[in-house]
Order: structure tokens, then C-alpha cells, then sequence
């Protein structure tokens, strides 16, 4: 988890990303508290409670895990929607 109303750093997002790998399904959501996290839950399930969600992350893509979290490129696209989405998202659904 990550709690955004923090200053928080571009390895503070590499970890997010490493938190969970990438053997599933994700998808990084943030709550109207301003906790980004990587859910189990994708799409539209349990969705009440949350800021904004990013599009579904599909399994073995590389999105999730070590692996992403050592791609600096993706973790500053990341950090970049973060910061621009967050505390006042455009959408609550956010598409790449």
C-alpha cells in the first residue's frame, strides 16, 4: 500500500508494484482515502470506496512483480498517472 496524501518517492511505487507479482490478475486501486494498493479484485467488483482504479493489469504481462518494479520507465508512468490523477481524478475509471 501506498498512502498518496504523503510525500512518497519513485521507489515508494516500485514497491507498490513489487508487492504482488504478476501470476494473476490486478489491478491498482486508490481509495477516497488516498491508498493506493494492488487488488485481487479487478474491474467493476467491490468498487464503492475507491477514488479511482486503473484498467485491469493482465496476468504474465510483466505489470505486477519484481520484474515491473525494476522497470523504471513503467514505475515513472505510475507515479506520473498517480500524481496526476490523484486527489482530484478525471475519471474514476483510469484507461491507458
Amino acid at each position: 500500500m501506498l498512502d498518496l496524501t504523503k510525500p512518497y518517492t519513485t521507489q515508494d511505487v516500485a514497491d507498490l508494484i513489487a508487492s504482488k507479482d504478476d501470476s494473476q490478475l490486478r489491478q491498482l486501486r486508490v481509495t477516497l482515502n488516498g491508498i493506493a494498493f494492488l487488488s485481487d479484485e479487478v474491474g467493476a467488483e467491490n468498487i464503492d470506496g475507491l477514488a479511482f482504479r486503473f484498467e485491469t493489469w493482465d496476468q504474465g504481462n510483466g505489470y505486477s512483480g519484481q520484474a515491473a518494479a525494476a522497470d523504471t520507465a513503467w514505475v515513472s508512468r505510475i507515479e506520473h498517472d498517480l500524481r496526476k490523477h490523484w486527489p482530484n481524478p478525471r475519471s474514476s475509471y483510469i484507461d491507458f
